[in-house]
């Protein structure tokens, strides 16, 4: 079974680094440990490290050392090499990468890229490498600059010189393509290759090119004036401000950068108001040039802006400065959040690998880890894309998740609010829907508010409800965004990110009510731990259920564990395991398990159940020696609020657990409420999920 997958490229700036930061999002949704081992790397300086190798093992907190992911830097390769070495610098190679096999169950390996040693050189290695390591190969390369027939007779000729070399080639990716030409690209390299061999090609992302105002003001060496917060800005293109201001102000463009002498405070403020002004496009930031600083009383009329941008001071001329910016080529950092998960979400939304991987190996790993269950997730969904509506248009943490989620055409989304405010909102976070664009409804303003509020009225005059307060009720974006999905206007709703958990459900619970045959609805999390996902209920929504209530809330469970892949083994905690405890509240847990027994015997359940016992397959066996559930339960169901909410919270803190949910069952179509403290990733998680509900599972 082949453990490692070969990054090769045909040349210098082809975007490996997208490649494998989606690649290794891939694999770490179906294996349970995958290393990152870069056989050479760049030669840098003291105290600083090869940028590839920080950004992956950053991002993905893998747990391998810096030390561990590479084996040589380029100069020591050319040295030894230059002493007739090459087959050291291989058996070296390969020792370090077997160490690595032995103990990861794949390794992502990127090839070498020798920018000063011409790409012929950077080919035969990418291609010695690895064979002797015996490992597939993905050979990446740009379309810039190239034409069809060009290229493909690249790729064409790459792709026979590692099978010439009995290199298996399992994928061909074409990078950097205009966007109108990916299919004819694709389909031209699948031509040449047999079925079983993939070609994809991913399109040019601009903003990926794009240097950041901080690599900017380090490559000249530059200092912060004001602005240090917003270094992280991308920049679309560079003009110098050298002209009247009157005459500049027509040049500016979305995303640009001002380059002008420090002491020119007109074109310094003018630029500034331009990028406060809805009638000018925004600016990334301001370069200052000759080591001149603005006035005093200049620098304190920016300071009290309310919108700012980074001005950074270089000592260079502007026509030197102009040029060096002009030789920057853009990098991705590990602090450069926005372009990884850009790359992830493009690599992931234009290359499906599954095929490749099932061709390379079938993983059976023993438990499944939290990057295996989120991208499962996300496969889940993108199966039968639904529509979600979130209520809370105008939070940050909404739109930011809004955006990664359309970029990865997982779900369509509307968002209510007032447009002209969350359009607002929008371009100051500098957020950009690229691919496509969120529906915004203001629901008193929507087509369908008098269809809603006739509707609701309907449902609710019963409860006293005249017309006045349907349409009170209907101008709510929680019983709006919940009658769209009564009204088969969106699939699901999420919401609870600044509201509260009741403002949440109770539309839910007025007019979309509970299944058949479910009388509570309750909540699991998804509890994502090192080595395993647990499911544990309720911990959100019952404070005291009764025998009954807990029977149900295991069931539905069970069955929510089910859906997302998880082959349920209940465990009813309690204070005590099996017989030996007494009281109520024992009493309780034990009687809803036997509940569950009689109503589904095709569930494993054991209760009642200390949790150690539950999980722990030493202590399980000590105490439930019998039991086929003790030791390996993967559905914990709590006997109260009080019980469940703690713990969860106790193991989410105490373990660095991910946990994904509260996720609502028991509802005919799904709601989810988010807690308000919420992280992006939250909410986007929440939003997977309530799409995967949406399919019917």
């Amino acid at each position: 079974m082949n453990k490692g997958i070969y990054i090769a490229t045909l040349e210098a700036n082809s975007g490996k680094s997208l490649i494998s930061l989606g690649l290794m999002r891939t694999l770490l949704g179906k294996a349970t440990k995958v290393a990152y081992f870069r056989p050479i790397i760049e030669h840098l300086p003291e105290q600083k490290k090869d940028n590839h190798l920080e950004t992956v093992l950053s991002y993905y907190d893998l747990p391998i050392t810096y030390e561990e992911s590479y084996a040589f830097t380029r100069s020591e390769v050319i040295q030894m090499r230059n002493k007739g070495m090459r087959g050291d610098v291989m058996d070296a190679i390969i020792d370090r990468y077997k160490k690595l096999e032995a103990e990861y169950d794949m390794v992502l390996i990127e090839g070498s890229d020798f920018s000063g040693e011409g790409s012929v050189f950077e080919f035969d290695m990418n291609v010695l490498i690895a064979k002797n390591l015996g490992v597939p190969t993905i050979v990446v390369a740009s379309g810039v600059g190239k034409t069809k027939e060009d290229f493909l007779a690249s790729m064409e000729m790459a792709y026979k010189s590692f099978q010439e070399k009995d290199v298996d080639v399992v994928a061909l990716i074409a990078n950097k393509i205009q966007p109108e030409n990916l299919s004819m690209v694709a389909e031209g390299m699948q031509e040449f290759l047999p079925d079983e061999v993939k070609a994809f090609a991913i399109p040019l992302v601009p903003t990926l090119a794009n240097p950041t105002i901080k690599e900017i003001m380090e490559a000249l060496d530059g200092k912060v004036i004001v602005g240090e917060e917003f270094l992280d800005n991308q920049v679309g293109s560079f003009g110098v401000g050298a002209m009247q201001l009157r005459n500049y102000l027509d040049h500016l463009s979305n995303d640009s950068l001002v380059i002008t002498p420090g002491d020119r405070a007109d074109v310094i403020l003018g630029a500034l108001q331009a990028n406060i002004s809805s009638n000018y496009p925004r600016i990334s930031g301001i370069v200052l040039t000759g080591g001149l600083i603005p006035e005093d009383t200049i620098l304190k009329l920016i300071d009290g802006l309310s919108q700012v941008v980074p001005i950074i001071s270089v000592e260079q001329g502007t026509f030197h400065s102009t040029n060096m910016i002009g030789n920057i080529r853009a990098n991705i950092y590990p602090g450069s959040s926005q372009k990884i998960e850009t790359s992830i979400d493009t690599f992931m939304k234009y290359v499906d690998f599954d095929p490749v991987l099932e061709h390379l190996y079938n993983l059976k790993p023993k438990g499944i880890t939290p990057r295996m269950f989120q991208y499962d997730l996300m496969k889940k969904a993108q199966k039968e894309k639904k529509h979600i509506v979130l209520p809370e248009g105008l939070d940050d943490r909404i739109l930011f998740s809004a955006s990664r989620l359309l970029a990865m055409d997982i779900v369509d989304i509307t968002l209510l609010g007032d447009p002209v405010k969350i359009n607002e909102k929008i371009v100051n976070l500098g957020i950009q829907f690229d691919h496509k664009q969120p529906q915004i409804i203001d629901p008193a303003q929507s087509e369908y508010f008098d269809d809603y509020v006739n509707t609701f009225y309907e449902l609710r005059k019963h409860k006293n409800v005249n017309m006045d307060i349907a349409k009170d009720m209907m101008s709510d974006v929680s019983y709006f965004g919940t009658m769209m999905i009564y009204k088969g206007h969106a699939d699901g709703m999420v919401s609870g990110a600044v509201h509260t958990t009741q403002h949440t459900i109770r539309p839910a619970l007025q007019f979309i009510k509970t299944k058949p045959g479910v009388s509570v609805v309750s909540s699991i999390f998804f509890m994502c731990l090192p080595d395993r996902v647990s499911v544990f209920g309720d911990c959100a929504i019952n404070p005291n259920p009764t025998a009954e209530q807990l029977a149900e809330i295991a069931i539905s469970s069970a069955d929510s564990a089910k859906a997302f892949g998880i082959d349920p083994k209940i465990a009813m905690l309690s204070y005590s395991s099996g017989t030996s405890g007494k009281g109520a509240d024992v009493d309780i847990v034990r009687d809803a398990t036997e509940i569950v027994k009689e109503k589904r015997p095709d569930l494993k359940v054991e209760g009642p159940i200390q949790y150690d016992a539950a999980v722990d397959l030493t202590v399980g066996k000590s105490k439930l020696p019998d039991s086929e559930v003790a030791g390996q339960a993967n559905v914990l169901i709590f006997p109260d609020l009080n019980t469940g909410n703690n713990t969860y919270k106790a193991v989410q803190r105490e373990t660095g657990a991910l946990a994904i949910g509260p996720m609502l069952q028991g509802l005919n179509k799904p709601v989810n409420d988010l807690s308000r403290g919420c992280t992006t990733d939250d909410v986007f998680n929440t939003v997977i999920i309530t799409a995967i509900q949406a399919q019917g599972l």
